[in-house]
């Protein structure tokens, strides 16, 4: 038990030590912003209580706003993601005989499935974050396209960091 909430919170301050210093300091053409952290809240074990999951967003979320400074954006697309997992996670990834413990991830789970997941996740993310940032629907097209392009970054770096995380486990497992 202890040994996971100190892995989660490792990866927890990784993630966001490598959005605040170095992801948020991206922004290709305005229309490109990866966020890498969500990947704390995708990486959280199956069977986590709701309510802490929530929590955990509100934090994450929160964290990443204090850093750059906007006002609990980042929080809000975080709580409706961790809202909307279990139900996302139950659509895509769990059979009745899943394990709780277990942690969803391109390794835990068939390849297309979990794509499904995290493209699903990672786009009601960032269309709440980039809808709420823009705040005016005179400039739909030009956010929708932030939205994908944003998207699919974000996901091609979830993918890496999947491949990383595996690495550093199988070292040490």
């Amino acid at each position: 038990m202890i040994k996971d909430i100190l892995k989660h919170g490792r990866i927890f301050l990784i993630l966001v030590l490598i959005q605040v210093l170095v992801l948020n300091r991206i922004h290709f053409s305005g229309f490109i912003n990866p966020y890498l952290y969500v990947l704390f809240l995708l990486y959280l074990p199956v069977g986590i209580n709701r309510m802490l999951l929530m929590l955990l967003g509100f934090f994450a979320g929160m964290t990443v706003d204090i850093f750059s400074n906007t006002p609990g954006m980042h929080a809000g697309a975080c709580v409706l993601i961790a809202f909307m997992r279990p139900v996302l996670l139950k659509a895509f990834l769990l059979k009745d005989n899943s394990n709780p413990d277990s942690c969803p991830s391109i390794h835990e789970y068939d390849i297309a499935m979990y794509i499904k997941y995290a493209v699903s996740m990672i786009v009601i993310h960032h269309s709440f974050l980039f809808l709420i940032e823009q705040f005016d629907f005179f400039y739909f097209w030009p956010t929708l396209v932030r939205i994908l392009l944003s998207s699919v970054a974000t996901f091609l770096l979830i993918l890496v960091a999947q491949l990383f995380l595996n690495i550093k486990t199988d070292r040490r497992g």
